[in-house]
């Protein structure tokens, strides 16, 4: 019998049912063939790897495609050792006259408990919300990707990366960021990358390439940076231990040349399997206005009537337009020092509003939402051309000058530190908090393989409310900006506090005002705090905000001319191209961000910008040591203080009590925090120093009712029976002694099965030989069987 394929079933349906009856070959037509090759819908997808090779001795990169989700417009599997991610990605092409003034591009970054051989420790054991790092390493994803998508082509594009297996020794996040590279790049999406990430360590002075977990311990650096095609800078994201200047710039360019191998690795694939980037869809066609027609006769003779086809408004003369309307007065509030945020903000609104209604209603025609995208070309170009004419800013700065700055210490009493930093109309109210190192932030188990950090004891939040830009909004759970900045601002001063400190360190920063640069006034501001709380910090550390304007020329591609500004105004960030964040003290770099919206930064603008940050950065320290030159030698009298407490062995049990029951009474009647750090030490945490004594005292108390006289080795003491068990007897030598076990095997020279054969009682009293205290427990030893033959004069008698 024939079997029945796909093609067999056609034809059943195509033939009439008294045929079938008849038809002997074909009657299991209800049976499907399983053995016909069955229908792929993705039979197109091509699959290919390729490996990208670093500096000799480092790990290999492999970057596959084709095998997995291979419905997504683009996927890619990246191995860094056994650390393996995949990332996808889909684009779907906005309909035309979409909005596209900005970028529509989400990332997100998952890693699973799974990969890392672990069950999440929550409630639902099963993953929640994204974590810190994965909104942390989302983040540098997205500024990585974002400055080089196209203009105008724009996609609403979603990338997921899953993190499949991590090995503990390589981090998921470098290979995530090429595997959204390679994703992208062979996908169909408009997107003029690829771009290449890598981390640069130092360790012992040498730069490495990808370092692993225990080399980026002992590393002084630790740097993240993606590039594009000619070693053009687009996103770098660092944390050092004070490094030089010159140290740093010599990673950068070696980052950027390493990264030029994952680049021409991800050609090579592209070759081999990439996709045609989609054509744009068509711009929206402006429709005319409705014809007009020459006056008739009479209403209805139609043949009478001739119709004259209305040309559409072009978008050149639109602008033409609003440039005669509104440029000189643009220009004019742009040039305007007296000026602050809001003002600007204001007028530049009320023109933008009265420009707007009257383009629309002298071109009706025309598309009324691109009319407001007319003006912001206007406005940036006027913003960025008085630069270069004048090379003044809006707020009468030149391009190196800072904003006034005003700093001060020691803001509220009751806080252990806390510090304001203003600069310019930016204010930041910073405070610092102690507590006990229990309180350290600790990771769970699967988190600790994934990353390895597993705990730390300094800890900064940073907060940034709607007033500050005097706006309104909802005050919930912290952002991915706030995440980011406050990471930002940790990484800066993690460099320059001890690693043996007592406490752990809660240092917040809310964001009062906000007129540009709030992450780096938080630097400023939280080194000042630290020193009012008397944390010995190394050195203050401070941040500055550098940004870039700049000129290309016909061909869109080469940068003909550009301005680099210091500390950046908030309009300066929102209409230059570069965010440069630059933190550190006076002899090194902490941290380091750098953010684009221009396709890549050649080296000499980077290496530019750190000159020019350092330089900022250092005037910025010598306002700061005006206020406070070093830390508080003297914490206040509020400030939690910490000791450590030796306990013998033998009071351990004593000092402890049944259940923890004294220690639990001493923290609840002095509020001092007392825990184990060893066998016989005891670290006691108390929130001010009137409490540490008071929770000495009654420790003393307690181990006074235990204080015994001391014991000769080797003597013959009177001892009274204060128990008989089955195994031996409970004595005491004196009336404040503590009841210690004799067994039978040491209270006669036979073989005793019972206390009570040799006729012990309660208050008896027997003669025993001291031995001293067991090392390992404490407890003191006696025997009476190696007194069986001693006179009863040698026997001593305690009271």
């Amino acid at each position: 019998m024939r079997t029945v394929g796909l093609y067999s079933l056609r034809f059943l349906c195509s033939t009439k049912p008294s045929r079938l009856r008849n038809a002997s070959d074909v009657r299991c037509r209800a049976r499907w063939n399983s053995t016909a090759s069955p229908v792929r819908v993705w039979a197109q997808t091509k699959s290919g790897s390729v490996e990208v090779t670093f500096t000799p001795g480092r790990p290999t990169m492999t970057i596959s495609t084709g095998q997995l989700a291979r419905f997504a417009d683009g996927s890619a599997v990246v191995q860094l050792g056994e650390t393996t991610v995949m990332v996808t990605t889909v684009g779907k092409s906005l309909p035309p006259g979409s909005n596209n003034s900005f970028v529509p591009l989400v990332v997100d970054y998952r890693q699973k408990a799974a990969a890392a051989g672990r069950i999440p420790t929550n409630f639902l054991r099963k993953e929640l919300g994204p974590s810190e790092r994965e909104v942390l390493t989302s983040r540098m994803i997205d500024r990585s990707l974002r400055p080089l998508f196209r203009t105008g082509e724009i996609c609403d594009t979603q990338i997921m990366c899953n993190l499949l297996a991590v090995d503990a020794k390589n981090d998921p996040d470098i290979a995530a960021m090429n595997g959204a590279s390679a994703a992208l790049f062979l996908s169909d999406i408009p997107w003029d990358g690829p771009i290449g990430a890598v981390r640069v360590g130092l360790v012992d002075s040498e730069l490495i390439i990808n370092p692993t977990r225990k080399e980026l311990q002992g590393s002084s650096l630790n740097l993240v940076i993606a590039a594009a095609d000619d070693d053009r800078v687009v996103m770098v994201d660092a944390s050092a231990s004070n490094i030089s200047q010159q140290d740093f710039m010599k990673a950068v360019t070696f980052g950027t040349t390493e990264a030029q191998k994952v680049i021409a690795g991800l050609r090579r694939l592209q070759k081999l399997v990439g996709k045609p980037k989609r054509e744009p869809l068509p711009a929206k066609v402006y429709q005319p206005r409705t014809p007009l027609a020459k006056s008739a006769p009479e209403i209805g003779v139609l043949d009478e009537v001739t119709v004259l086809p209305a040309e559409p408004t072009s978008i050149e003369t639109v602008q033409a337009r609003c440039a005669e309307l509104a440029a000189d007065q643009i220009r004019g509030i742009f040039t305007d020092p007296k000026f602050d945020k809001i003002g600007r903000d204001v007028a530049v609104t009320a023109l933008r509003t009265a420009t707007t209604d009257a383009l629309k209603k002298e071109f009706p025609d025309f598309d009324s939402s691109k009319v407001g995208d007319i003006f912001s070309v206007l406005s940036k170009e006027t913003f960025r051309n008085l630069i270069f004419d004048t090379n003044v800013r809006c707020d009468g700065r030149s391009l190196d000058d800072l904003r006034y700055i005003r700093c001060k210490t020691n803001i509220f009493k009751p806080l252990h530190g806390s510090a304001l930093f203003e600069r310019g109309q930016t204010q930041v109210l910073c405070t610092v908090t102690f507590d006990s190192l229990d309180s350290a932030w600790k990771a769970d188990p699967a988190s600790v393989i994934i990353s390895g950090l597993k705990e730390k004891n300094f800890m900064l939040h940073y907060e940034f409310p709607p007033y500050a830009t005097n706006e309104t909004g909802r005050m919930s759970a912290f952002g991915r900006r706030e995440l980011g900045h406050g990471a930002l601002a940790e990484k800066a001063l993690r460099a320059v506090i001890p690693s043996d400190f007592p406490f752990t360190i809660r240092l917040t920063s809310e964001v009062l005002e906000s007129n540009g640069s709030s992450s780096m006034a938080t630097i400023c501001g939280g080194s000042l705090a630290l020193m009012d709380a008397g944390v010995p910090i190394s050195e203050p550390a401070a941040g500055v905000a550098v940004g870039l304007v700049t000129k290309y020329d016909a061909t869109g591609k080469e940068i003909t001319d550009y301005r680099i500004l210091t500390d950046l105004l908030g309009i300066e960030d929102y209409l230059g191209d570069m965010d440069f964040k630059l933190a550190g003290t006076r002899h090194g770099i902490t941290a380091l961000q750098v953010d684009v919206k221009i396709p890549g930064l050649p080296l000499n603008i980077v290496m530019e910008a750190i000159e020019k940050g350092g330089d900022g950065r250092n005037r910025i320290l010598d306002i700061m040591r005006d206020c406070l030159p070093a830390p508080r030698e003297a914490k206040k009298d509020n400030a939690p203080v910490v000791e450590k407490l030796d306990i013998p062995p033998q009071k351990r049990s004593k000092f402890v009590g049944f259940g923890g029951y004294n220690l639990k009474k001493i923290t609840a009647s002095t509020g001092v925090q007392i825990t184990q750090t060893d066998d016989a030490v005891y670290n006691l945490f108390a929130p001010n120093q009137a409490a540490l004594d008071e929770a000495k005292q009654l420790i003393t108390e307690i181990l006074e009712e235990d204080s015994e006289p001391e014991l000769q080795f080797g003597a013959v003491y009177s001892a009274k029976v204060a128990e008989v068990r089955e195994g031996g007897i409970m004595v005491t030598l004196h009336s404040r002694q503590t009841p210690f076990f004799i067994p039978n095997s040491q209270l006669d020279s036979r073989k005793v099965g019972h206390a009570n054969v040799l006729g012990f009682e309660v208050g008896h009293d027997v003669s025993v030989k001291y031995f001293g205290r067991d090392p390992a427990t404490g407890r003191h030893r006696a025997s009476r069987k190696v007194l069986v033959s001693i006179p009863s004069s040698a026997v001593k008698a305690l009271s």
